[in-house]
């Protein structure tokens, strides 16, 4: 199981990563590994507005479909369409190719509220015990 210590995370398995006045949202390692083959992603409408919380999609794997969760508020300025032909991205490469969407924060704060990679992979090893 991977953790990347250049994102930050959310308890609902969300990572976020800074990429210039953005921020990329993903799934995390763990998460794409507990759904098994991702066949499907719902993403958002590009230009809605969401709150940190709200769901913004949904990620469907052979084993069952999860609503996905925004780490920040903010704009969905970008979805990742590549996942439309191959949403294996997901699992393959989770922190690379498998990004979910982009957002424009309204709170750029609200990042540093995010767990850092190490409490993060306490928190997954907590769920496992």
């Amino acid at each position: 199981m991977t953790f990347d210590s250049n994102v930050k995370y959310q308890e609902s398995h969300e990572w976020s990563r800074k990429d210039g006045d953005f921020i990329v949202v993903g799934i995390s390692d763990y998460a794409q590994d507990s759904l098994g083959d991702v066949v499907y992603i719902e993403h958002p409408e590009v230009g809605s507005m969401k709150k940190k919380g709200d769901p913004f999609g949904v990620v469907e794997s052979v084993k069952a479909a999860s609503d996905v969760y925004m780490p920040i508020g903010g704009e969905i300025v970008e979805v990742n369409t590549a996942l439309d032909d191959n949403p294996a991205n997901v699992n393959e490469a989770p922190f690379g190719n498998g990004w979910l969407i982009k957002v424009k924060p309204s709170d750029p704060s609200e990042y540093d509220g995010l767990m850092s990679s190490d409490d993060y992979q306490e928190y997954a090893k907590g769920l496992e015990d």
